[in-house]
C-alpha cells in the first residue's frame, strides 16, 4: 500500500469519526437537557384535615395520625411555582387554602364527649420547601433517539420535601345557627387577669411530605401529594390550657363567652371546674393536606445548545 493511499484512508476514517460525533450528540439526551424545563407552575385540589384537641377517635388524644377524624375532612386548593436548582433538587413556593374542623360530639371518649366543644377555621398557608426527586418522570426513549424502541425513560416520578412556612387561622364555633369568632371571647381567659396569654392568628409552620408524578406530555404531568404540617401553636381550635372562671368571663366578655367557654354536657362532675384541664398545651396542633396536582413545565429553549429547540420539535415519542 502506497503512503499516499494510507494517508487517504486515515483521513477518511478521521473525518467519519468527527462527523458522527455531532450527529449522534444532537439526539442523545444531554446532561444539561433538564435546564430547558427547570421551571414549573402547579395547581392542586384535594382535602384537608385537622390534628388537635377537638374531635378525634374514640380514645384519649394521640399525636400525629393516630387521632385522625375522617368525617371532618374539608376541601383544600393550592397554587405553586417550582424551580429546579439541580436535576433532582427543586425549590418550591406555594400558597394553599384549606378548611380545618373538629367536633367533640363525634367521639365516644368520655372526657372529650362531655367537653362538647366544636370549631371550624379557614387556614391560609404560604410555604417555601426543598424537594428531593428520587426519580423524575420523562417521556420517550432514555437516550432521546427518534423512533428508536427499547429502553424507555421513567414515566413516574417520586419526591419528598420539607421546608418552612407561615399560616393564618381564625377559629369559629357554631352557636345559635351562626358561626362566632372565638378569639375575641377569651374562652380560656386570654388577656384577662390570671388567664392565658393572647394567641396570634399568624404562626410559623414546617410543611413536609412526599408525592408521586406521572408525565402525560412534554409539558404536562399530574400526581398526588401528601403534606403534614407541624405548627408551633395550640390554638387553631381555640383549645389549649385550662378552664377559666366563668363569672369573670361573664363580667368581662358577656354571656356568650361564658357559655362557649364551657358548653359541657355535665356527665362528669367537676371536669370543667376552674383550673381543670381543657386542652393539652404540650401537644401542638397540626394539619394534613392530601391533593391531586397538575404540573405545567415552562420550556426555555435558549440554553447551552442551539439544537434543543429543533430537537424538541421533531422528537418522536415512542410508547
Amino acid at each position: 500500500m502506497s503512503q499516499n493511499r494510507y494517508r487517504s484512508i486515515v483521513l477518511i476514517l478521521l473525518l467519519g469519526v468527527l462527523g458522527w460525533g455531532p450527529v449522534a450528540a444532537q439526539y442523545f439526551r444531554q446532561s444539561s437537557y433538564w435546564k430547558t424545563h427547570r421551571k414549573e407552575v402547579e395547581f392542586g385540589f384535594g382535602i384537608s384535615n385537622f390534628l388537635g384537641e377537638l374531635g378525634g377517635r374514640n380514645q384519649i388524644g394521640s399525636p400525629f395520625l393516630w387521632d385522625l377524624e375522617l368525617s371532618k375532612t374539608r376541601p383544600a386548593v393550592s397554587l405553586g411555582y417550582r424551580y429546579y436548582l439541580a436535576q433532582k433538587v427543586a425549590l418550591r413556593g406555594r400558597l394553599t387554602y384549606g378548611v380545618l374542623a373538629g367536633n367533640d360530639n363525634l367521639t365516644e371518649e368520655p372526657f372529650r364527649q362531655n367537653r362538647n366543644l366544636n370549631f371550624k377555621s379557614d387556614v391560609f398557608e404560604g410555604s417555601l420547601v426543598i424537594e428531593l426527586h428520587f426519580y423524575r418522570e420523562e417521556l420517550g426513549h432514555v437516550y432521546d433517539l427518534r423512533g428508536v424502541k427499547g429502553t424507555k425513560s421513567s414515566r413516574v416520578g417520586l419526591y419528598a420535601f420539607a421546608g418552612v412556612g407561615g399560616f393564618y387561622f381564625d377559629p369559629r364555633t357554631q352557636f345559635n345557627n351562626s358561626w362566632v369568632r372565638l378569639k375575641p371571647l377569651s374562652t380560656e381567659g386570654q388577656g384577662l387577669p390570671g388567664g392565658a396569654e393572647e394567641y396570634n392568628n399568624y404562626g410559623l409552620c414546617i410543611p413536609m411530605g412526599f408525592g408521586i408524578r406521572k408525565a402525560f406530555s412534554k409539558s404536562i404531568s399530574a400526581g398526588i401529594e401528601v403534606q403534614y404540617t407541624k405548627t408551633f401553636t395550640d390554638y387553631i381550635d381555640d383549645v389549649s390550657g385550662s378552664y377559666y372562671d366563668p363569672s369573670a368571663l361573664l363580667a368581662s366578655r358577656g354571656p356568650e363567652a361564658a357559655y362557649l367557654a364551657d358548653p359541657s354536657l355535665g356527665l362528669i362532675p367537676g371536669q370543667t371546674n376552674v383550673g381543670q384541664q381543657r386542652g393539652d398545651p404540650t401537644d401542638l396542633d397540626a394539619y394534613l393536606f392530601f391533593k391531586a396536582q397538575v404540573h405545567y413545565k415552562l420550556y426555555k429553549y435558549r440554553s447551552g445548545s442551539k439544537k434543543y429547540r429543533a430537537r424538541i420539535r421533531r422528537q418522536k415519542i415512542v410508547f
